[in-house]
């Protein structure tokens, strides 16, 4: 990774692109002991187990308050800005920076995608909300705190797709990729969806769907592939019984609620067109 660390082939290839990033940011974290730096940007998101949607980063980030020692190296890509104390904390015994400060840097610098899934997935942490009992003042007030801060940072570059994303983020996203369908949803000109709601089950149990389009009396799911490949999210059950499983829930929320019910996976997401598609293939469709 750098002179004197290591990984073997077999780590580095299980890894998702956060966790390679992790690896690469504790690499370089010896160079930054007792200097001006500190982890920013993907770098900082990564310590704060932030999402990073489709984004590979080449180099580790860190951010400083002087020129001394700013040149940016082959492995580390350094920038000049103003830290506040408290924008500089530290996480699992590496210098970064803050959470609320990741997350405004995240939201100016990043695709709008990428953007939106930081921002719901800092709410989720900044505000300590659980995505399924969701404490909406708690959220206003992390939201509020977020907006305070861009107000206080003025006209800078990005300034105004952070306003946007932070508008936008709702921490009840269980999944970056349901962040980011949140955001092509509303590309497509749907309303603002329900996330996370509750369908009564049988014998008094809770099926809980990802998205609620109520403008046009519909359900909507994020399919993530980790759920049939990770063993430890199979629970034991073999894919067919998962499957077998996941039909008889859909037929239950179908049936109970009379509402169409389309699934949906990572193929749709980068543009709002294919998941226009796959939604009108299902007959849902935006209102007007």
């Amino acid at each position: 990774m750098r002179k004197g660390w290591f990984v073997t082939h077999t780590a580095w290839n299980d890894l998702w692109p956060e966790g390679r990033h992790l690896v690469q940011v504790a690499a370089a974290s010896n160079d930054l002991v007792g200097g001006t730096h500190v982890f920013s940007y993907v770098s900082a998101a990564v310590l704060w187990k932030l999402p990073l949607f489709r984004v590979a980063p080449l180099r580790v980030h860190a951010t400083g308050t002087t020129r001394l020692h700013a040149a940016s190296t082959p492995g580390v890509q350094r920038h000049e800005d103003r830290l506040d104390q408290a924008d500089v904390v530290v996480v699992d015994g590496i210098r970064c920076t803050s959470l609320e400060r990741t997350a405004l840097d995240m939201a100016r610098v990043s695709t709008p995608e990428a953007a939106v899934a930081v921002a719901d997935a800092a709410l989720t942490v900044g505000a300590g909300v659980d995505y399924r009992a969701y404490d909406q003042r708690a959220s206003e007030e992390w939201r509020e705190s977020m907006s305070e801060r861009l107000a206080r940072v003025g006209s800078i570059r990005g300034i105004r797709q952070a306003r946007w994303v932070m508008n936008f983020a709702d921490g009840r996203a269980q999944l970056p990729g349901e962040s980011v369908s949140r955001l092509q949803l509303s590309r497509l000109g749907f309303d603002s969806p329900s996330l996370q709601v509750p369908v009564p089950g049988p014998d008094g149990s809770t099926y809980w769907v990802d998205i609620g389009l109520d403008d046009v009396f519909s359900f909507g799911e994020f399919d993530g592939k980790t759920k049939y490949r990770d063993a430890a999210m199979l629970h034991g059950l073999s894919i067919d019984d998962v499957l077998l499983r996941e039909k008889q829930r859909e037929d239950w929320i179908r049936g109970t609620t009379h509402r169409k019910l389309a699934r949906w996976g990572d193929e749709h997401i980068g543009t709002p067109e294919p998941l226009g598609e796959r939604l009108a293939s299902f007959g849902i469709r935006p209102r007007g």
